[in-house]
């Protein structure tokens, strides 16, 4: 595990910020049921709570933001991204829905919801045109949690799709119709450039890309980027890539270091500050129906990713994020030395991923 000790960080808001997102009040649940009074502290299992009061709030978008978390390379982290980061935001006051549009369902699976076969599941929602309330289900350890799970049947999704009537954008006319107000969409998105993951990228205005710093990180990643404008030019054209989040980071490997370099030099502003360290606490949670904030809310990998959240909370309110605290990653430390021709060919190997 790489990087100095975490501590819960505190990001600068003005008080007028904070005091909106005070007085916003409730948002009505997209299921029904009965939610403890605005007043009372955010319930969590295992401690959560102790680590993320309502002092700790993060400010709500102006409206729904819809990010699509996409990365054809499989093992990157996107599964794991998408439910802590929403795990992170729901904890601190915001309203987020999961999309589980992956077949395989670990998202669903980390964040404690049924999805065998016989489960409403997204794959409903695409392809017989049910309703997306009919499916959502609340998270039971979190507070303003919801997941629209994802079943085996999805795995047949991209098939069928293939012959229905506007096969490109059924989930944005889903989320359209949905009426219930939401602070975040998460769309997890499977490791692939099919059907489904145009779906997501038709029905969402931001795209979030988790990069492994490892590698080859780069490899193909120009594929996608060319989908996205594909997209953007003719379904989507307000889709544009705003997240760019470094994971599984060692500090204890220069590769690491070299591969944040390179994707900052691509990237610029969209990497964020934070990075997410490789932790075992992180992988050990799904294992248990839970994301790493339940499990072990105190833990690096689940401060990170509270970190994380921050930021993309206030760059969505245009607010200045103050980095202290972050663990941050790709700027050369002092008395490092030129890297040397291997390593030059090694990022030379990484760039030709976007070309």
């Amino acid at each position: 595990m790489a990087g100095s000790p975490h501590r819960e960080p505190d990001v600068e808001e003005s008080e007028s910020l904070r005091s909106d997102a005070n007085i916003a009040g409730p948002m009505a649940d997209p299921v029904p049921g009965p939610r403890p009074a605005d007043s009372e502290p955010v319930p969590g299992p295992l401690g959560a709570a102790e680590v993320v009061s309502r002092e700790t709030r993060m400010p709500r978008p102006d409206q729904t933001r819809v990010m699509v978390v996409a990365n054809q390379k499989g093992g990157v982290g996107k599964t794991t991204t998408t439910v802590n980061l929403a795990a992170s935001l729901a904890l601190h006051g915001n309203r987020v829905l999961v999309v589980d549009l992956d077949p395989q369902g670990n998202a669903s699976t980390a964040l404690g919801i049924d999805h065998h076969a016989d489960v409403p599941s997204i794959y409903d929602v695409l392809v017989d045109q049910r309703k997306l309330s009919d499916v959502v289900q609340p998270v039971r350890d979190v507070e303003g949690l919801f997941c629209a799970p994802a079943t085996i049947d999805l795995a047949g999704a991209e098939i069928e799709l293939v012959s229905l009537v506007a096969r490109e954008s059924r989930l944005d006319r889903a989320i359209k119709a949905y009426e219930q107000p939401l602070d975040y969409i998460l769309i997890d998105c499977p490791p692939s450039l099919g059907l489904l993951t145009v779906n997501a990228l038709v029905a969402g205005a931001e795209v979030l890309i988790p990069i492994q710093c490892e590698y080859y990180a780069l490899e193909g990643l120009g594929q996608l980027l060319r989908n996205v404008e594909l997209v953007r030019g003719h379904l989507n054209p307000k889709l544009h890539v705003s997240t760019i989040l470094l994971t599984m980071y060692d500090g204890r490997t220069r590769l690491a270091s070299q591969v944040a370099d390179e994707v900052r030099s691509h990237f610029g502003q969209e990497v964020l500050r934070t990075s997410i360290p490789r932790s075992v606490r992180i992988s050990e949670a799904p294992s248990y129906g839970q994301t790493v904030l339940t499990y072990d809310p105190g833990s690096s990998g689940a401060l990170s990713y509270m970190e994380a959240a921050r930021e993309i909370a206030l760059r969505g309110v245009a607010v200045h994020y103050d980095d202290t605290n972050a663990h941050t990653v790709g700027h050369q430390p002092v008395g490092h030395q030129p890297v040397g021709h291997q390593q030059q060919q090694d990022q030379h190997s990484m760039s030709e991923g976007l070309q």
